[in-house]
């Protein structure tokens, strides 16, 4: 069994900046070394298509696998259908459900105006991102629920064309359950090709897979490398790297609970991160005391990775008061936020930098990774500062619209003509003041 001494157990007001820093970096994934690659194999995919895809879907996936079957068929998804058991469908559908829902709720309306002074009006209109290509890793296992944070989304922002990629199976097959969540979120086309080779198909289209304008979805270093290098040709959406949580705790807060949802994050990977946050020294102890049995019940492979992530990125972090860790919290500004204190909505009004804040012991961090609504595809490694989860946002765009009439031009004329004759355009200065000439004004 995995021993207490190997859990970080840190105080905050002892930390020197080397510590300090290295909490805060995360992991960071260092793709550097990766871009050579991505950009052979983009450059690749861009001049030989198709044949290019094959070759790197037999090197890295599938040895027998050919270009039939880069798109997924009507008997592909018939066989999903089968395959699946029941109760992974259902639980599925619950999601899609709830995943549903909520988007519909964020969409906007599709076109607003003011008036901003008299015969002055000026608005937007909302209008969906023309195709989209969605990317649905798969790792050790599959990743339905990532199939219906990306589809569903994209479904209820109404874009034209949706293209999802997914990596294949040592069969050279979409996944089956990430088949039967695209069937349930209204998608088609799937499209059976994963890392770099992927990111780069969508991006400038082959033969079989259309290129489309913008790209979401987590996935690997090599697809973050991918992203990287294709950043400019297309748009890659936000960044998702290594997962990550906190759990905000206080003195009234169940140990055995934040000890539990302490690994929820830790078991994606050794490059995650997993903190436990509180001011109470002995929530902290219980917690670390439990922790070993908890560990020890999760296969050994998980373990590996938990036990990695708690000596290097996580642990628990003491501080002096719950100012101070809701302080941490927002300089940190993690993926997941776990708020288990006693006046959980109170403490809410004091986060601001968090991809998603689940507030009291009954929303622990699964619930929404899987069926509480919420979308599960946040920013990572500090970028809840400044970007917000996936949402219908992320399929839409917004053109600004403008009307002046009579009233409203000659109010504005002389101010725009002045302008322009201060930064020195004289076309636009020519447009106001010839116009003025053409229309008798």
């Amino acid at each position: 069994m995995i021993e207490t001494k190997s859990i970080q157990f840190l105080e905050l007001d002892k930390l020197n900046e080397g510590q300090l820093a290295k909490i805060f970096k995360r992991a960071e994934q260092d793709i550097s070394d990766l871009l050579p690659l991505a950009q052979s194999i983009s450059d690749d995919v861009r001049g030989n298509g198709d044949a290019a895809l094959v070759k790197y879907a037999r090197k890295f996936d599938a040895e027998g696998f050919e270009a039939s079957m880069l798109k997924a068929t009507p008997e592909d998804f018939d066989r999903a259908r089968k395959n699946v058991e029941s109760d992974v469908v259902e639980a599925i559908k619950e999601a899609h459900d709830n995943i549903l829902r909520f988007h519909e709720e964020q969409m906007p309306e599709k076109m607003w105006f003011t008036e901003v002074k008299p015969g002055i009006m000026a608005g937007e209109k909302i209008s969906p991102v023309t195709s989209v290509g969605l990317y649905v890793p798969r790792g050790k296992g599959a990743f339905p629920s990532v199939m219906l944070m990306l589809a569903t989304p994209a479904k209820v922002a109404d874009v034209s064309r949706i293209v999802v990629v997914t990596p294949p199976t040592p069969e050279g097959k979409a996944d089956d359950a990430s088949l039967v969540a695209a069937e349930i979120a209204g998608v088609d086309d799937v499209y059976v090709v994963g890392g770099i080779q992927a990111i780069s198909a969508l991006a400038y289209g082959t033969e079989t897979i259309p290129k489309v304008d913008k790209i979401i979805g987590p996935g690997s270093s090599y697809v973050t490398a991918a992203k990287r290098i294709l950043y400019g040709t297309v748009d890659v959406g936000l960044p998702a790297g290594p997962s990550e949580a906190i759990i905000l705790c206080d003195e009234h807060a169940n140990p055995k609970l934040a000890a539990l949802d302490l690994l929820v994050e830790a078991e994606h990977g050794s490059e995650s991160a997993a903190i436990l946050v509180t001011h109470s020294r002995e929530v902290a102890e219980k917690a670390l005391e439990v922790l070993p049995e908890y560990i020890s019940q999760l296969p050994q492979w998980r373990q590996d990775f938990v036990k990695n992530v708690l000596s290097n990125y996580g642990g628990i972090l003491l501080t002096n008061s719950l100012e101070e860790s809701i302080d941490f919290v927002n300089r940190y500004a993690p993926e997941h936020l776990e708020v288990l204190v006693k006046e959980p909505f109170v403490a809410l009004n004091k986060i601001n930098n968090a991809g998603e804040i689940l507030l009291g012991e009954m929303t622990p961090i699964p619930t929404a990774n899987y069926a509480l609504g919420l979308n599960a595809i946040l920013p990572t490694g500090g970028f809840a500062r400044s970007f917000s989860s996936v949402s219908v946002w992320d399929f839409l765009k917004r053109s600004g619209v403008g009307y002046l009439s009579r009233e409203g031009y000659q109010r504005l004329q002389g101010h725009v003509a002045t302008l322009a004759d201060y930064e020195g355009f004289p076309a636009h200065a020519q447009a106001i003041r010839m116009r003025n000439k053409i229309l008798g004004l």
